[in-house]
């Protein structure tokens, strides 16, 4: 229960963590003096509820739905995600990937009131102090971007906040995160997007990236100011541009508690289903091939990730890695190419370099895996060519929004004549082949990180190895019923989220009480000490 610290007549009516609306009593309105303040009907939030979501499905478009979502959020926010968690597979795509994408790009032009913390380099030196401004004490979790790469966009500068604040409501909804111990954050250390620096409503810093030391000693003055600030949070770096992430990452793995989304997350959720996949193509695991179109961050810490499964099958890391070939807009990652990204030199193999066709025909993939963010990549040939070659290929479009996937689901399904696994990033409607009926995989990071996150934070660890990731993708692997395999999707329907979240957090906990991550002793009921943790936006 969400209890009211006090606050009565406009000023509760104003605050969106305690405001019921017209769903105050008859007798809570007369002791919070709000007799006069609100209609004579007393409702419920069943009530109000079926008001909401008939006012938002009313709206033409999914940015209007954004916004008004968003205002829904700024006024009632138990209302807002009970709406959410109640209508997961509908609102999801409205307040995350695809639509939050666009919220992105129009940030400045539908900006209505601040959420969250802005750190700038005029910050420098006063960081702690001014963390103080925020009003909240107890946070457990922050998501940091400096919006370099948002999504498939590229650099949308501080547009990119929208994607924290997506992000930390999906905590909240799909893994019972409380809000007010979350905080989203934009580290704004200017943009390289020249439209953005020209428009005069842009409302960043306006002037070139911050870049090399003096980026980075910023950086390490906000880690050690929000450690300082709120001990034990997590913090979960996200969209950071490839180098700058894996340089993050690196630096501060082992010493914070801390993770990358888009390197760690987004592996999970892939890895998982590739887990799942082989109950489909019967292959094992340990025997499976991958080609990736692409080699940033997400692409190569998809591969790190399936590298380390495949390690932890018995193969030794020249034998895993050698199963795992790239390709990225320069050609096949090879030994004799000059200046790879340290990222990705574990993937460079002793092969002449071909076309992408080429390297399908020659390495013989099961899965195909993309992460170019760039749309129609895997073309019909591509696509066919897998088929021809897998009697099961996997095709995994991973790039979002939906408008960057490499290929959509309907392509997949009929350039492979059916044979395709396919999966995404973003959320592809059914779609009706020969008579049968197809539901595309979504492989959402929000199937990993809320309940990674809400396992940590329950047994506080410190630290939060890889291997705490391939545990969430066995855990969600698992979760896939034979149900959502006959209509050939590799992982749950979007309705169990939070049933979801609550498994992988019990799994992940459970490996970290068994492995000396933790000084916490263990609870005796790990799931029913997490499920107690879990916020319900209840009246």
């Amino acid at each position: 229960m969400n209890k009211n610290p006090g606050l009565t007549g406009v000023a509760l009516l104003h605050d969106a963590a305690h405001n019921k609306s017209t769903a105050f009593t008859d007798e809570e309105r007369d002791r919070l003096k709000l007799r006069g303040l609100l209609p004579a009907a007393v409702g419920s939030m069943a009530t109000q509820l079926n008001r909401v979501r008939a006012n938002m499905r009313r709206k033409d478009s999914d940015i209007e739905k954004y916004i008004f979502l968003s205002a829904l959020q700024e006024r009632n926010e138990r209302l807002f995600y009970q709406l959410i968690i109640e209508n997961i597979r509908e609102i999801m795509p409205l307040i995350y990937t695809p639509t939050v994408g666009q919220a992105c790009k129009e940030f400045a032009n539908i900006f209505r009131r601040e959420k969250g913390f802005y750190i700038t380099a005029n910050d420098r030196g006063r960081i702690r102090k001014i963390l103080d401004n925020w009003p909240h004490r107890d946070i457990k979790i922050i998501v940091v971007t400096d919006g370099e790469r948002i999504l498939g966009l590229g650099d949308l500068g501080a547009n990119g906040m929208g994607i924290p604040i997506g992000k930390l409501s999906l905590y909240c909804a799909c893994a019972g995160i409380p809000p007010q111990q979350t905080l989203p954050v934009m580290f704004d250390v200017g943009t390289d997007n020249q439209a953005l620096l020209a428009d005069p409503v842009y409302l960043g810093v306006n002037q070139r990236r911050l870049r090399g030391d003096d980026y980075f000693s910023l950086m390490d003055e906000f880690v050690a100011a929000v450690t300082d600030a709120y001990p034990g949070v997590l913090i979960q770096f996200e969209d950071f541009a490839a180098d700058n992430a894996f340089a993050l990452l690196q630096k501060y793995r082992h010493t914070t508690f801390c993770f990358n989304d888009d390197i760690q997350g987004t592996a999970a959720v892939v890895l998982a289903g590739v887990y799942a996949s082989t109950r489909l193509s019967k292959k094992n695991f340990k025997d499976l091939k991958f080609t990736f179109l692409g080699a940033g961050s997400a692409a190569s810490g998809i591969g790190s990730m399936i590298a380390q499964a495949l390690m932890a099958e018995g193969l030794s890391h020249d034998e895993a890695h050698q199963r795992l070939w790239f390709f990225n807009s320069k050609g096949l990652v090879t030994r004799s190419r000059e200046n790879l990204p340290a990222h990705i030199k574990n993937f460079a193999h002793d092969v002449p370099d071909c076309g992408f066709l080429d390297a399908i025909d020659i390495h013989k993939p099961d899965i195909l895996i993309g992460a170019t963010g760039t749309p129609g990549t895997f073309t019909e040939d591509i696509v066919a060519r897998m088929a021809k070659i897998k009697a099961r290929p996997g095709v995994f479009a991973l790039s979002n929004p939906t408008s960057r996937a490499e290929c959509t689901a309907q392509q997949a399904y009929q350039w492979s004549a059916g044979q395709a696994i396919f999966a995404s990033g973003s959320p592809f409607d059914e779609v009706m082949l020969n008579g049968k009926t197809l539901r595309p995989g979504q492989g959402n990071n929000a199937y990993i990180f809320p309940g990674v996150g809400l396992g940590m934070i329950a047994c506080q660890t410190k630290t939060i190895p890889d291997a705490i990731f391939l545990e969430s993708a066995k855990a969600l692997a698992e979760f896939v019923t034979e149900d959502d395999l006959a209509l050939g999707s590799i992982y749950p329907v979007i309705n169990e989220i939070r049933a979801v979240s609550l498994n992988i957090a019990t799994a992940v906990a459970k490996y970290a009480y068994a492995n000396g991550l933790t000084e916490q002793a263990a609870p005796k009921d790990v799931e029913g000490y997490i499920r107690s943790m879990m916020y319900e936006p209840e009246y």
